[in-house]
């Protein structure tokens, strides 16, 4: 990647899709180049997934190390054979209700699936998007695109073009600029090769819309450590630190009013350190911090879990522009929508989650 310096940023209508720069695109995929493009949770980095040498230009431009998988993304449901094999009931089951859309399913590796899609395992992760240029591109290629987050490797994950653009101008093809997703945050990882399905990482399906087709899921917290070369995590976005802005972030978890003290207290001891301070806040907070001369990233109405899941990455990514040295935020209830949104606080702030009394 290092001759790469030039990167086209094309508009697209995110609804109907030109169709000569679809052209464009898929022509710079199967040539092995990299494209990055709008899914309906974030924008993906797109290579061809059966041409290892485009998946190794992915892992170069994000600085991604290389046992952290990849999801291999369709655009009909028979192409799921191009890159599972073995493939169990249970998965066209759910793919009859979550697909296309937010929803990953790992399954058996066809061997046409180079190693390096997968991190040298022998499971795939595979999704079908909703997105109308997503889906125009991969079957504009021809081929299964596989496209982690169009981001730098542990930083938030990209929700507009200008996002890709700031972290990877110089390391990508193309970009489309299909405007800001609509989701925003990554798709739900289903592992379909555990005796009883597991969620290896919470995202657009919730867990209660999953349990409605399977009952018999399971969804632990799981967390890699970063330094675990060794690792080998089934899913993307399983390390512990992941989506993380260049600002330290210290997540509170308790009770309303104890948890605003506490984040008050904090601020303002930051601040007397010389600190300056950022805080995520939903509009019921925002009245309670009004009076500190703080940097307020506005979240949403707090009932309003799919707003503020859309709003999360661009809130994190715009109070590192404010240059704020810390940011500070409520952990939000793991039920619903909330357990993805408190998932990427989690893995932002390192696993700094402090517990108020």
């Amino acid at each position: 990647m290092g001759n790469l310096t030039y990167t086209r940023l094309i508009a697209i209508d995110a609804e109907h899709p030109d169709p000569e720069t679809i052209q464009l695109a898929a022509e710079q995929v199967q040539k092995g180049g990299l494209v990055a493009f709008p899914t309906e949770t974030v924008y993906g980095l797109g290579a061809n997934a059966l041409d290892a040498s485009a998946i190794g230009k992915i892992y170069s431009a994000k600085g991604r190390p290389s046992n952290n998988p990849l999801i291999a993304h369709i655009a009909t449901l028979e192409q799921i054979e191009q890159v599972a094999v073995d493939i169990p009931e249970t998965a066209y089951q759910l793919a009859a209700y979550f697909w296309p859309g937010p929803l990953t399913l790992v399954l058996p590796r066809h061997e046409r699936v180079p190693d390096v899609a997968s991190a040298g395992r022998d499971t795939v992760a595979v999704r079908f998007p909703a997105h109308p240029v997503a889906r125009a591109l991969i079957k504009a290629a021809g081929v299964p695109i596989v496209a982690p987050s169009a981001n730098r490797f542990t930083r938030p994950s990209a929700t507009t073009a200008q996002h890709v653009l700031a972290d990877l101008n110089g390391r990508v093809d193309i970009i489309l600029d299909g405007g800001p997703t609509h989701i925003g945050v990554e798709s739900t990882v289903l592992d379909l090769t555990a005796p009883t399905p597991i969620v290896l990482r919470p995202g657009g399906v919730t867990l209660e819309a999953l349990q409605t087709v399977l009952p018999e899921i399971l969804a632990p917290a799981q967390h890699v450590p970063m330094d675990d070369a060794e690792a080998r995590p089934a899913s993307p976005g399983m390390l512990i630190k992941h989506y993380s802005p260049n600002a330290e972030v210290l997540v509170f978890d308790g009770e309303a009013e104890a948890v605003t003290r506490r984040m008050r207290e904090t601020a303002s001891q930051r601040m007397a350190d010389g600190q300056r301070v950022g805080l995520l806040l939903t509009d019921e907070d925002r009245p309670a911090f009004a009076d500190l001369p703080v940097v307020v990233q506005p979240l949403g109405a707090a009932h309003d879990l799919a707003h503020i899941a859309q709003q999360l990455f661009a809130g994190l990514r715009a109070l590192d522009a404010q240059q704020v040295d810390v940011i500070l935020a409520r952990q939000f209830p793991a039920e619903g929508m909330g357990r993805a949104i408190a998932d990427r606080l989690l893995r932002a702030a390192e696993g700094r989650v402090i517990e108020v009394e």
